[in-house]
């Protein structure tokens, strides 16, 4: 929790540093998010389930995959900041529903 929080402050002193919040809306955030998103779609396109696996083993390829994925979470964050969202009480919210949506087999 105290990675997050750090991050979290990081990333907004990052932001506020430059002004970026005074240009970006929740709509400008949302979209910038699914542009990073279909980013990391991209690196996966043309895989097999198999060779996409196999990236695990390949450096510089997972990398790629950690930075895309770096960039939606950081837009994840300042859109949740934007919507006066706390992101991880949400998340928390949205386990205990799925979790009393789709019960774990007994067994």
């Amino acid at each position: 929790m105290e990675r997050f929080e750090a991050y979290d402050e990081a990333l907004k002193d990052f932001v506020n540093s430059r002004g970026w919040n005074a240009f970006q809306s929740p709509k400008d955030l949302a979209m910038a998010m699914a542009v990073e998103s279909a980013e990391v779609l991209e690196i996966f396109q043309w895989l097999t389930p198999q060779q996409s696996l196999s990236l695990r083993e390949m450096p510089e390829r997972k990398r790629a995959v950690a930075h895309e994925l770096a960039d939606v979470l950081n837009y994840l964050m300042r859109l949740a900041w934007a919507m006066d969202i706390d992101i991880l009480d949400a998340a928390r919210e949205k386990l205990e529903i799925n979790i009393a949506r789709f019960p774990a087999p007994e067994q």
